[in-house]
């Protein structure tokens, strides 16, 4: 993940992603935290959200709509 994405992560977890790339990364964070994935392949906001959310808020990140989100928040 890029730098400009590891900006998008929020303190307010119980917040859903504002962007599309918000939810991908706390997708793939979600996917290590179940075991699918390793977590050593994580890099910028991924491996954020891996190691300071619950599998929960991870959850409700990653299935946030994406329907009207912009791909990048500026």
């Amino acid at each position: 993940m890029a730098l400009a994405e590891s900006a998008l992560f929020s303190k307010e977890h119980d917040m859903p992603a504002k962007s599309k790339a918000q939810q991908m990364a706390a997708g793939a964070a979600l996917s290590a935290k179940r075991g699918e994935r390793k977590a050593g392949e994580l890099q910028g906001a991924s491996k954020s959200m891996y190691k300071s959310m619950s599998e929960k808020e991870l959850q409700d990140m990653a299935a946030t709509k994406r329907k009207g989100k912009p791909g990048h928040k500026h």
